[in-house]
């Protein structure tokens, strides 16, 4: 009879495997939001095993200096990759204030301040200018990792990353975590990009209606499926589908019933079935609005 240890030791594995490979979609689409210097493997796998489903590009998001310029590489080497690069919001406070897990760390001066900002954010520029890059983003606003004293380094970060992708003609993809109104007063105050995309969105119906409005890219990952994203999936519902994207951000917001276990790009169509029975609409027509609207949003 076995232990109840051993019981539970096969449980903890299980909750950290990799969810089998779902079905794959008839339609071929894009992962418009993945971080696969983030997963486990290689990049050949991971884009073999996402094309084996039929999700054939992945858009890879730099959220520092180092990140993004693996991105960028990354790109430039594979086909099926397009990169965007940027400063997370989170890490603007973490130059600014010489934090050694930041900027620094990445071989500039360690000194923080405006001067280090500055720094880091002409990179970005020079990042942004190659044809790989199809993006500047992730960048935008979180007000729940980062408290009152880093919000006006964030929102200078946020308002020169507009201004990147504006002269650059790139998209601009946007981190919003708990902060929908001034994200909103950001981009109207600087004017938005021609594309702009609310990453992993997390606004409610009436904020859907407001970036329907302007134009604004929504795209979901697999936190719409949990039982508590109601308002999401009310979101979902209601935004037009010609703004819809679908992505992972893995390896975090695994979709259920896989949640809590490692994500990655071949995991798409199990958020893409979720969406389409939220929108009461097949798959496939889901499917081929999506691979249209990734591919203008980024133009590639």
């Amino acid at each position: 009879m076995p232990s109840n240890d051993s019981g539970t030791a096969s449980a903890k594995q299980d909750k950290n495997a990799a969810p089998p490979l779902p079905a794959p979609l008839q339609v071929l689409v894009a992962d418009s939001h993945t971080h696969l210097d983030m997963q486990s493997g290689t990049v050949e796998e991971g884009l073999a095993k996402a094309a084996s489903v039929g999700v054939t590009t992945v858009v890879q998001v730099g959220c520092d200096i180092k990140g993004s310029r693996w991105a960028a590489e990354t790109a430039a080497r594979y086909d099926a990759v397009h990169a965007t690069v940027a400063l997370h919001p989170n890490e603007a406070p973490r130059i600014v204030h010489g934090d050694p897990d930041g900027w620094s760390r990445q071989g500039a001066r360690a000194a923080g301040g405006d001067a280090a900002l500055d720094e880091a954010l002409a990179e970005i520029d020079r990042l942004a200018a190659l044809p790989q890059v199809k993006g500047v983003g992730e960048t935008g606003l979180d007000y729940f990792r980062t408290g009152p004293e880093g919000k006006a380094a964030q929102e200078r970060s946020f308002r020169a990353h507009i201004e990147i992708a504006k002269r650059h003609g790139k998209a601009l993809v946007i981190h919003d975590r708990d902060a929908h109104e001034d994200v909103l007063r950001v981009l109207k105050e600087e004017g938005a990009p021609e594309r702009t995309v609310f990453h992993c969105y997390s606004g409610d119906a009436a904020m859907a209606a407001i970036c329907a409005e302007h134009g604004y890219f929504m795209s979901f990952a697999g936190n719409m499926t949990f039982k508590n994203a109601q308002p999401l999936r009310d979101a979902l519902a209601v935004a037009p589908l010609e703004l819809v994207l679908v992505e992972t951000d893995a390896p975090f917001l695994t979709p259920a019933p896989y949640r809590g276990r490692p994500n990655a790009p071949y995991l798409i169509p199990v958020t893409v079935r979720a969406m389409a029975a939220v929108r009461g609409i097949d798959e496939d027509a889901l499917a081929t609005a999506i691979a249209a609207n990734t591919a203008r949003a980024f133009d590639y």
